[in-house]
């Protein structure tokens, strides 16, 4: 599926207006260089926020550019700021459920709302829009929502190498890292993979699979425990 321009319609759900559901509001001044955010949720106790919400992106001259609406906007808050029904809180960009960056590469910035935990092991969950030239509108991307929807919280972005970096785990003792280029007008394309394997006591059996010329090459290493964990630091 073309990640940037294949897109044939915008959900419902973007184009729509605050709702009556945002009880609690919340606002980000410069969320990014470009956009200001303000959230608004169903519920809010005991320092966390979840439910139906709504996120507004403003730019910098207070215009609103557009609307995206979560079924379970999650947002950890201090609990010493507890808000109330129609009172505006402020917050920074680390405790906002909005992540906006350039995540296709292509020098625009794009939006990531938080949608629950239905990462791996219940790990945050996003829904990701990425920004239209033609339709001048962020269009939601079902490959980057799925990425940032099956991890360890969303996908890390390394621009130097202009790779999308996610985690995951499987039990106690198996982590995983999947790297993937952005290959434009066609999508996501997977050119890394590590497993960490510490199911054996004393020692990490480390295998990577790499993309070079189209072809995986797989390479296996052992190592002692303590020197790996060491080296890690």
């Amino acid at each position: 599926m073309n990640l940037l321009n294949t897109y044939k319609h915008l959900s419902a759900f973007v184009l729509l207006g605050p709702l009556c559901f945002g009880q609690y509001q919340f606002e980000v001044k410069n969320a990014s260089k470009n956009y200001d955010v303000i959230i608004q949720v169903e519920n809010c106790s005991d320092g966390r926020c979840s439910g139906k919400g709504t996120v507004e992106l403003f730019d910098h001259k207070n215009t609103k550019v557009q609307t995206f609406a979560s079924d379970d906007l999650v947002l950890e808050i201090d609990q010493a700021g507890q808000p109330k029904p129609g009172k505006m809180i402020q917050l920074t960009n680390k405790q906002n459920s909005v992540i906006i960056n350039d995540f296709n590469f292509d020098g625009t910035d794009d939006v990531a709302v938080r949608n629950g935990n239905m990462g791996n092991y219940s790990a945050a969950s996003y829904d990701v829009y990425v920004f239209n030239s033609t339709r001048m509108a962020f269009v939601k991307s079902k490959e980057l929502t799925d990425l940032a929807s099956s991890s360890l919280d969303i996908f890390d972005v390394d621009v130097k190498r202009k790779r999308l970096v996610s985690y995951g785990k499987s039990g106690c003792c198996d982590i995983f890292t999947t790297e993937y280029a952005v290959i434009p007008n066609k999508g996501l394309d997977k050119v890394f993979e590590k497993e960490e394997d510490m199911n054996t006591e004393g020692q990490v059996k480390v295998i990577t699979r790499e993309k070079i010329n189209n072809k995986w090459i797989t390479k296996t290493k052992v190592y002692p425990a303590d020197q790996y964990n060491r080296n890690k630091k």
